[in-house]
C-alpha cells in the first residue's frame, strides 16, 4: 500500500487530497485500488498514513526508482540518525531492461507465457535469467544467492527478491526453451522493424562448447574436434546463422563429434522451413564444404558462396606464380577468377576465386619458417642420438617420436621426407634421414596468403564475391561474445534440456548485445556495449533514511547523480525508449 493525492480547484483554492491505495493484480493488467480517503494531510499525517499503510501491507514501504520528487515538506529531522541503505547496481540492469523492452521480448513472453499461480510470472523469470546474462554472466545458483541483491534488478521488477531462489530459476529455464523457434520468428520481426535488415545473405558457421563433468546421460555431450582447445571435455556444437550485419537469426545444437559439413542441411532446411527459400545466398567456411552438400544446394536451387580446402590451390599453381591477372579490392589484397581447367569436372560449372593477402603471406611465411626450424632441430638432435648411442634402440619408439614431431608442428610435416631405417653398422642398429620436399616448398612459398572461394553466383564481381566472404567475420565476432562476454562456457549443467535452455538464454543476452551495439553505433558512441554496460554499472541507487523527531522515518529512494561520461550514455538511453515509442526515430540515429 501506498499513498497518492488529488489535487482539486474550488473557490479559486488549491485543495490535495490524500488516499490510501493498493496495487491489485487483475489478468495481465495491475490496477490501483482505494482502500481509504484521507482528505487534507499536514506533514505529520502523512507520516502517520505512510506507518499505517505499511503496517496494512504487511511489508516496508519501496518507493519506485523513478518516482516523482515528493513535494516541499516541512519535516524536523535528527540528523546524527540519517542513514543511507540497501545500495545497488542500477545502471547496467536498468540498461538490459530497456533493450528488453525495445526487442519487446516483455509482449513475446507474457504472450506465450501466461501468468498464472505463481508468485513470480515466468516471463519475468525470463528476464532475469537473459539480463543477469547480459550484465554478469554466471550459474543460476550465483544468481540467486548473490548478484541479485547486489543490484536494483528486484526493484525495476516490481518482485520480491526473497522469492527468487535457484530453484525458481531453474524451472524458469524449463519455461522458456519451448519457445525457442518462435522467439527466431519474433527476433527476425524485430530485425526488420528496428533496422531494416535484408536477408538477401545469410552467413553460417559453427562453433563449439565445452561441459565440465561426465555427462553421461547427455547423448550431446561427445568429444570431438574442440575449438576451446579442451580435448579432455565432452562439448556440444552450436551452428549460429546471421545477416551481414551480425543480426542473429537461429541456431542449432549438434552432438560434439558431428562433423561440421553434416550440419549444414539441418540449418538451412530449418530456416527455409520458416521463412521460405527466397533469393538468398548461403555463406560457409571450408569447414562446411563436401561434394555431397553443394550437389545438395545446386539441386535445391540454393545459392551458396564457400571457401574451399588449401588443397584447391595445387591445380592453379600456375596461376597463383604469375603476376598478371590479379584485381586490388583493398591495400595488400587481390583476387581473380581462375581458368577453368579442361576436363576438370569438379566444380561442376561454379566459379573459383583465387584470392591473395600480402599480410596472410608474411604471417603465413613466419610460421612455416618456425615449424621448419623445429622439425630440422628435433631431426638433427634425433640423429645425432642414433650415431652416439652405446645400445641398440627401438626403431617403433623412434617412430612415434617422429609421428609426435611431425604432429605438433604440421604446418610444415609435408616439406620434409624423413626415413627411418635399420643400420648395422650403427651402434644403435638404427639410422635416421631426412631431406627437404624441394616440390612441396616451392608450392607452400607460391601459395603462402593464398585461399579459394567456391560460388555458383554468376553475377557477381571478383570483388564482389570477395567481399561477401570476408562478411563471415560477423559470426565469428558472435562466437567471440558468446564465448568471452556472455560466457556460455564452461556448461555445468548435466541435463539435455538444461544445456539446451542455457545456451537458449545466452542467445536471448546475445540478441540484447547486438541491439545495444547496434544502438551505439547509430549513436556515436563506438561499437563495444561492454563498455557501455561497465560505466553505468558505476551508477547506484539507495535509500536514504531520514528519522524525524515524531519517531517515525522517511525512506527516500535517491540514484547517484551521473558523471559527464554517464550522462552521454543516459541521453542516448532516452533516445532509446523514443526510437521505442517511434521506430521512424530509430531508423534515422
Amino acid at each position: 500500500m501506498y499513498l497518492r493525492h488529488t489535487i482539486r480547484r474550488k473557490d479559486g483554492k488549491t485543495h490535495k487530497y490524500w488516499q490510501l491505495v493498493r496495487s491489485v493484480r487483475i489478468g495481465k493488467k495491475v490496477r490501483q485500488e482505494i482502500v481509504a480517503q484521507l482528505g487534507e494531510l499536514d506533514a505529520k499525517g502523512r507520516l502517520r498514513a505512510s506507518e499505517l499503510a505499511r503496517r496494512l501491507g504487511g511489508h516496508a514501504e519501496r518507493p519506485g526508482l523513478f518516482d516523482p520528487p515528493l513535494e516541499k515538506e516541512v519535516v524536523q529531522v535528527r540528523l546524527n540518525g540519517v542513514k543511507l541503505e540497501r545500495v545497488r547496481q542500477f545502471g547496467d540492469v536498468w540498461l538490459g531492461c530497456k533493450l528488453w523492452q525495445m526487442a519487446k521480448l516483455d509482449d513475446f513472453f507474457e504472450t506465450y507465457l501466461a501468468p498464472g499461480e505463481e508468485n513470480i510470472p515466468w516471463a519475468t523469470m525470463a528476464k532475469i535469467l537473459t539480463v543477469a546474462r547480459l550484465c554478469e554472466p554466471s550459474s543460476e545458483l550465483h544468481i540467486a544467492e548473490d548478484w541479485l541483491r547486489k543490484t536494483a534488478l528486484a526493484d525495476i521488477l516490481g518482485v520480491d527478491e526473497e522469492k527468487i531462489n535457484e530453484d525458481r530459476l531453474y524451472r524458469g529455464l524449463d519455461k522458456v526453451l519451448p519457445l525457442k523457434s518462435a522467439l527466431e520468428a519474433h527476433v527476425k520481426k524485430q530485425w526488420e522493424g528496428l533496422f531494416e535488415i535484408k536477408y538477401d545473405l545469410l552467413l553460417y558457421d559453427i562453433t563449439s562448447t565445452y561441459f565440465e563433468g561426465k555427462l553421461e546421460q547427455n547423448p550431446q555431450a561427445q568429444r570431438g574436434h574442440s575449438r576451446d582447445h579442451r580435448p579432455d571435455c565432452k562439448q556440444v556444437c552450436i551452428g549460429l546463422v546471421v545477416t551481414r550485419d551480425g543480426m542473429p537469426l537461429g541456431y542449432e545444437i549438434f552432438p560434439g563429434n558431428l562433423h561440421d559439413s553434416k550440419t549444414v542441411k539441418t540449418t538451412v532446411a530449418t530456416i527455409e522451413s520458416r521463412y521460405g527459400k527466397a533469393d538468398r545466398v548461403w555463406v560457409m567456411d571450408r569447414g562446411m564444404v563436401s561434394d555431397e552438400i553443394l550437389t545438395w544446394m545446386r539441386e535445391g536451387g540454393r545459392r551458396y558462396l564457400v571457401g574451399l580446402p588449401k588443397s584447391e590451390l595445387k591445380k592453379h599453381a600456375a596461376e597463383l606464380a604469375d603476376a598478371k591477372g590479379w584485381k586490388v579490392v583493398r591495400g595488400g589484397v587481390a583476387v581473380r577468377y581462375a581458368q577453368a581447367i579442361p576436363g576438370d569436372e569438379s566444380l561442376g560449372g561454379d566459379l573459383l576465386l583465387l584470392c591473395r593477402s600480402d599480410d596472410r603471406r608474411q604471417k603465413e611465411a613466419a610460421m612455416q619458417e618456425l615449424f621448419s626450424k623445429r622439425i630440422e632441430e628435433a631431426l638433427a638432435k634425433l640423429q645425432r642420438r642414433c650415431q652416439k648411442a652405446a645400445r641398440p634402440l627401438s626403431l617403433e619408439k623412434i617412430q612415434r617420436q617422429v609421428g609426435r614431431l611431425l604432429q605438433r608442428n604440421q604446418r610444415a610435416a609435408k616439406s620434409f621426407i624423413i626415413r627411418c631405417q635399420a643400420a648395422s653398422d650403427q651402434p644403435s642398429g638404427l639410422r635416421v634421414e631426412w631431406s627437404r620436399d624441394e616440390a612441396e616448398r616451392t608450392f607452400k612459398e607460391q601459395s603462402h596468403g593464398c585461399y579459394a572461394l567456391r560460388t555458383n553466383v554468376r553475377d557477381w564481381t571478383e570483388e564482389d564475391a570477395w567481399k561477401t566472404y570476408i562478411q563471415l567475420t560477423q559470426v565469428e565476432n558472435a562466437f567471440r561474445a558468446h564465448k568471452s562476454e556472455l560466457e556460455i562456457r564452461p556448461i555445468w549443467h548435466h541435463r539435455e534440456d538444461r544445456v539446451q535452455a542455457h545456451i537458449f538464454v545466452c542467445f536471448l543476452a546475445y540478441v540484447l548485445w547486438k541491439l545495444l551495439e547496434q544502438w551505439q553505433s547509430r549513436a556515436g558512441l563506438g561499437d563495444s556495449p561492454r563498455t557501455i554496460m561497465e560505466e553505468l554499472g558505476h551508477i547506484h541507487s539507495g535509500d536514504v533514511v531520514l528519522p524525524t523527531t515524531t519517531g517515525e522515518k522517511i525512506r527516500l529512494r535517491s540514484i547517484v547523480t551521473p558523471e559527464k561520461a554517464q550522462k552521454i550514455i543516459l541521453q542516448f538511453g532516452y533516445r532509446l525508449a523514443q526510437a521505442h515509442e517511434n521506430p521512424e526515430f530509430g531508423v534515422k540515429m
